[in-house]
């Protein structure tokens, strides 16, 4: 074969593959809505929610409509969340890394632009100019692998905005239950307050009178000053609940009025109890499924790092030299750079150990997920049995034994002091009987959570690795 037929055939050959490039290029295109819509299934089949992204006016009035409507009306744990996922601002701000993820995806597809040079030379009377147009092969080679991994890390972006939005979705949940909880302990403790204050006046009055003594007194007086504290400090906490509630509601202005319910939602009649929990955890966890996505790239990474370690810039171009004194000369030039001190160990290494850190991260990831659904399902058995106890024992206990000392005081066997005693011992029982209730809806917003995934995960990226030109 001699040299031109050669020179023919490598000619051929990176015009097919510029001809593969330019069509890669032209698919290269951005979607519609930005892969919107996938975060927008996940969010109705794990939630039963919409999802609106604002990236206009016109769809933040839509959403700021539906958001006045549900505030109109006693909210729910469902209504919270679906205010939140309409109306809190982190989350539309997040909305912004699938066009980040979503730009780079595209730009793996395109080109780089070409390299034109232009060079004049003077020899006496002759002058010689030189034009050359070049190209970078390594990306136009190696633009299927990029585009590839770039596409991974984009879904990997909208696994991860799905899992935040599912997360905040809980902690809405969470928060919209320790808000309704704390009006309820509020409602309750100032209830206690009146009967400490009537308690306390009946006692002054008694004194005065010569009926009581001043321990008796001072006894009573105690108390209401217990209940004034109480009661102040639960309105702290109703304070400190309320207002983070709002601030994952993304609400200001005339929309921060809240109408809570004034108590927790009633205990189901059974708990849940669902099979291979530790499997649905494996298969259905997000945080799982998006660790897995990222191992595959590096791997992917790591044999792209082998095949292009000793190739790291690869240029060709096509040359035309003009003479005023000879023929016009055309021509390619290749240039190559050439491995004499790095020979590309460093690369393949640092892409080796990522692999592997991934690798462990992943494994890592796995074993906790098990434990984690374990730990909630633990969680929420224990907190329903508690809370199921409080409601079917020890208040019927203690609402009898509150029964059966009105019938004594009605019988005048016991004084209206043995009567507010009695009502004194029952506010531990009733404000513990409100924290188990809350604590089981917390406790089954956790397990639902956890077959979801955790925020919070640390898997290695390939983005020290995926400019490979």
């Amino acid at each position: 074969m001699n040299v031109f037929t050669f020179a023919r055939r490598r000619i051929t050959v990176l015009a097919l593959s510029a001809m593969s490039a330019f069509l890669l290029t032209a698919c290269a295109s951005f979607s519609n809505d930005g892969g919107f819509s996938e975060i927008d299934k996940i969010t109705k089949e794990r939630l039963g929610k919409n999802l609106q992204w604002q990236p206009s006016s016109q769809t933040n009035a839509v959403s700021k409509q539906r958001v006045l409507q549900l505030l109109s009306t006693t909210l729910s744990s469902d209504d919270a969340v679906q205010i939140a996922l309409l109306n809190n601002r982190g989350l539309q701000a997040n909305f912004a890394e699938l066009g980040l993820a979503e730009a780079d995806y595209v730009q793996s597809g395109r080109l780089l632009n070409p390299r034109l040079s232009f060079g004049r030379l003077q020899r006496g009377d002759e002058s010689e100019h030189e034009l050359g147009l070049s190209f970078n092969l390594v990306r136009l080679l190696t633009m299927p692998y990029t585009r590839q991994m770039e596409l991974r890390r984009f879904e990997q972006t909208r696994q991860q905005l799905a899992l935040q939005i599912l997360a905040t979705a809980s902690e809405t949940r969470k928060a919209f239950y320790i808000a309704v909880a704390a009006d309820q302990t509020v409602l309750y403790m100032q209830q206690v307050k009146k009967a400490a204050d009537a308690s306390a006046e009946l006692a002054r009055r008694m004194e005065q009178a010569g009926n009581f003594n001043k321990l008796q007194r001072a006894r009573e007086q105690s108390f209401y000053a217990d209940a004034v504290v109480t009661l102040a400090r639960a309105e702290q906490v109703q304070i400190r609940a309320r207002e983070k509630l709002i601030r994952l509601l993304g609400l200001s202005g005339d929309q921060i009025p809240l109408n809570l319910p004034l108590r927790l939602p009633d205990l189901p009649k059974l708990a849940e109890a669902p099979a291979n929990i530790e499997q649905l955890a494996l298969t259905q966890r997000l945080d799982v499924q998006a660790a897995r996505l990222a191992t595959e790239q590096l791997a992917q990474n790591l044999g792209l790092s082998k095949a292009t370690r000793f190739i790291n810039v690869l240029e060709f171009g096509v040359v035309r030299n003009t003479s005023n004194q000879m023929s016009t000369q055309r021509g390619y030039e290749v240039s190559l750079e050439l491995p004499i001190f790095d020979w590309g160990v460093v690369k393949v290494a640092k892409a080796e150990a990522l692999y592997m850190q991934a690798f462990h991260r992943t494994a890592e990831i796995a074993v906790n997920a098990q434990s984690e659904v374990r730990q909630a399902y633990a969680m929420y058995r224990s907190s329903f049995d508690i809370a199921v106890h409080y409601r079917d024992e020890i208040l019927p206990l203690k609402k009898k034994i509150s029964d059966e000392n009105l019938l004594r005081y009605n019988g005048m066997f016991i004084g209206v002091f043995d009567l507010l005693a009695d009502a004194r011992a029952q506010i531990f029982s009733v404000n513990s009987a409100i924290e188990a209730a809350r604590d089981f809806w917390l406790a089954q917003t956790d397990l639902e959570m956890s077959l979801i995934g955790k925020t919070n995960m640390i898997v290695p990226t390939s983005d020290t690795m995926a400019n490979n030109d």
